[in-house]
């Protein structure tokens, strides 16, 4: 995993794969940060995983050291810099991000955050909520995994409004985490989702049980 920050959508990642027991598809090997003292950093030393921090301007080593490591699966959790085109081709299908807005809104290089929901509000905008999705070479534009709508209130401030979208992020990321670890949901060949099973969970009401905007 690749972040930058407290690593609170990681946490919830390694907290779901631990509840599968045995049948989790994978395992925390390795979480990279371009800040040196991230938190996130910590979490992974806790784990006994392996935590390493690369410069921004040491960038162009993340593919050696994922190779390094025999890593199949990326994850970005609150990373901030855009990865090398290197890794986005070498793990193309097996590279994720989530985004704190419905993209494709909201989303580009900049948009991150507190900034993210601040245009949310700014635009009027009466629904938002976290998309997961594929990462390609630029920011945000990847293949759409699933998408969860949260509400945004008329007296909803950037950070009422981030927490309630980051509650359903941890719902949602580590579901789709495992399902591309599973194979059940995987990027075809034709750069569209394919897969996508039903969510095995409920957000916050008992229905409908599978998400209109899922795949």
């Amino acid at each position: 995993m690749f972040a930058s920050g407290a690593g609170s959508n990681l946490q919830a990642i390694c907290d779901h794969l631990d509840g599968l027991g045995a049948t989790a598809p994978a395992e925390l090997v390795l979480v990279v940060s371009d800040r040196e003292h991230a938190p996130a950093l910590e979490r992974a030393r806790v784990r006994g995983a392996e935590a390493v921090w690369v410069p921004k301007d040491q960038a162009h080593t993340l593919g050696q050291l994922l190779a390094r490591h025999e890593v199949t699966l990326v994850a970005l959790a609150g990373y901030l810099q855009l990865v090398p085109a290197e890794v986005t081709t070498a793990f193309r299908g097996r590279l994720l991000n989530v985004h704190p807005a419905l993209l494709p809104s909201f989303g580009g290089r900049g948009m991150y955050g507190e900034r993210v929901h601040r245009a949310v509000i700014a635009a009027g905008a009466r629904v938002s909520g976290p998309t997961v999705h594929f990462v390609d070479e630029n920011f945000d534009e990847g293949a759409i995994i699933a998408q969860w709508p949260v509400p945004v209130r008329t007296d909803d401030t950037p950070a009422t409004l981030g927490a309630r979208v980051l509650a359903v992020e941890h719902r949602l990321y580590p579901w789709a985490v495992a399902a591309v670890a599973a194979g059940n949901v995987r990027l075809g060949a034709s750069g569209r989702v394919e897969g996508a099973p039903e969510f095995d969970f409920d957000i916050f009401t008992p229905e409908p049980r599978r998400h209109p905007f899922a795949g």
